[in-house]
């Protein structure tokens, strides 16, 4: 029976990521966030399908601005772009710790350092550089406080579900199996739920982007608007933020101060937290 709901799981995946894969292409939606949709669709199925639908896709034209003001798409989009991201490295890191055998602790650092350096260095600070003026290095400064607390939320809820399923799942310690797959999609939306309120705080606080739109002003140009609570964070060469981020309470948009070092310092700490306690839960499951 397991097998036969696994099966059915990706069948369902493989349909939805071509939904998603031909769909978006029309949606007026940042190229980065479009792969992001994409790829959170394969690893979470038909659940990616649907939070592409419910939170991203024009309802119609002209309303895709107005569509995704709202703050729980803002934080769709930034949770999205972080578990894609993100979620590309932990993949690579589980699948070579099992082609190698490598001890579980030794697997979950692996994952973690390769999770967090893709995500961090290629889809926050290299694909949105533009926030930074153009700036790698700046973007890397910029996206590193929000994207180190949201990767260990995403990890801590991730490993959780990894060492439970691979223990659940028959054959699921083998990269080749559809088990492994199965753990691993199961764990990505596990992720990707643990992440959510953390993204949902640092969207709040300008310390993360949010949805974007990305509409074609002329032939040679792009006209991209954001929301007014989206982070300002952008690609090079946008042309307008159309009804974005009034320069106010000394310059930082939407009216609202920067963050304190205290605060900023308090989320970081509360994410290592949350992922000793993953790792806590997880060691204790896997020996149970």
């Amino acid at each position: 029976m397991l097998s036969g709901a696994i099966s059915m799981w990706f069948a369902l995946t493989a349909l939805s990521v071509v939904f998603v894969a031909v769909d978006i292409r029309k949606t007026p939606e940042s190229p980065v966030l479009k792969w992001g949709f994409v790829l959170l669709t394969a690893y979470t199925g038909p659940v990616g399908a649907f939070l592409y639908v419910l939170g991203c896709r024009e309802p119609l034209p002209g309303l895709h601005e107005q569509y995704t003001s709202a703050h729980w798409r803002q934080t769709l989009g930034s949770t999205m772009h972080c578990v894609a991201g993100d979620g590309l490295g932990i993949l690579a890191g589980a699948v070579i710790g099992g082609v190698v055998h490598m001890t579980k602790p030794a697997e979950i650092v692996l994952e973690y350092v390769l999770g967090f350096g893709f995500g961090w260095t290629i889809f926050q600070a290299l694909f949105m550089k533009g926030s930074a003026g153009g700036s790698f290095r700046g973007a890397l400064a910029k996206t590193f406080v929000p994207e180190l607390v949201s990767m260990n939320y995403l990890m801590a809820a991730m490993v959780v579900v990894m060492t439970i399923g691979m223990k659940l799942v028959p054959d699921s310690g083998s990269p080749v199996s559809m088990g492994f797959w199965f753990v691993m999609s199961m764990a990505l939306l596990a992720g990707f739920i643990a992440a959510f309120p953390a993204n949902a705080w640092l969207v709040s606080r300008h310390l993360k982007h949010g949805m974007m739109t990305v509409r074609p002003a002329s032939s040679a140009t792009r006209r991209m608007v954001m929301p007014a609570h989206d982070s300002g964070a952008n690609e090079a060469g946008a042309a307008t933020h159309g009804g974005a981020h009034k320069a106010r309470a000394g310059g930082h948009p939407g009216g609202v101060a920067p963050v304190s070092r205290p605060a900023i310092a308090g989320a970081i700490a509360a994410s290592f937290v949350a992922l000793a306690a993953g790792l806590f839960v997880a060691f204790i499951a896997g020996e149970g």
